[in-house]
């Protein structure tokens, strides 16, 4: 039987963490930790799992916020070489991320800090969304900058921290508030070389389908208008998905 996703959030690795943040802090309780995850995983899903480890993080570092995310910083390791490793050589950052994504809004500046080196590893994706809940504006004025990056996994972020729907995501308006940064965002990467942010910017798009059509429409008229590459058409049709199947069932 094939393992579930979930099932790779175990004692194995906690053991896997524990080895990594004792590494460089030599205060880490490694068997308390190992302890917490093991005598409370049982019939835990897979959130349930992360918030666990979040606890077991909470329990075994330091109360202060700035300082554990320093020793996470020690431990992220080489950044990705191609599009496709974040949840095979990334998967165990994780939990780090569900703690950034519990306790990030303490302080905006060392959370985007930490994200940006992040998701060059895993995924900042999740871990991004309450900080652009609170501090929505100098949020967005940051992710502006991170349209434009030279790392890949950057400008995908840049993107996927925008979506309205993201899975496994609380959904968020803030695309529609800040609409005229989004709209930015998104003509950054509308030519983008990468499919890997193409569907990204694509599933940007229909999302905001769903939520406010005439706002989609918006953009897709101004990006065609400004003779489009075939990377542009790509995403206007990968995006434009929603409204072509609810044409097709006639709604």
């Amino acid at each position: 039987m094939a393992k579930k996703f979930k099932d790779y959030y175990d004692t194995d690795c906690a053991r896997l963490l524990s080895d990594k943040i004792g590494s460089v802090w030599s205060r880490f309780d490694k068997n308390k930790f190992i302890q917490k995850i093991e005598s409370e995983l049982s019939g835990k899903e897979f959130l349930e799992r992360q918030d666990l480890f979040v606890e077991a993080f909470e329990l075994c570092m330091t109360k202060d916020y700035k300082r554990n995310i320093a020793i996470f910083h020690k431990i992220l390791g080489p950044e990705l070489k191609t599009t496709a490793g974040m949840f095979i050589d990334g998967w165990w950052l994780w939990p780090v991320g569900r703690y950034v994504e519990k306790h990030g809004t303490e302080d905006f500046q060392t959370s985007m800090d930490f994200i940006y080196e992040l998701t060059k590893r895993f995924t900042g994706e999740f871990a991004i969304r309450p900080l652009i809940e609170k501090f929505p504006k100098r949020s967005v004025k940051l992710i502006l900058q991170w349209s434009k990056d030279k790392n890949v996994h950057v400008r995908r972020l840049a993107s996927e921290s925008m979506r309205i729907r993201l899975p496994w995501a609380k959904k968020t308006l803030v695309a529609l508030d800040e609409f005229s940064t989004y709209k930015e965002i998104l003509w950054n990467l509308k030519n983008d070389p990468e499919r890997f942010v193409q569907k990204s910017v694509g599933n940007n798009l229909n999302d905001l389908m769903k939520e406010a059509p005439h706002k989609a429409n918006e953009i897709i008229t101004s990006w065609q208008k400004d003779n489009p590459s075939d990377i542009t058409l790509w995403i206007i049709k990968h995006g434009s998905r929603s409204k072509r199947i609810k044409k097709a069932e006639g709604g």
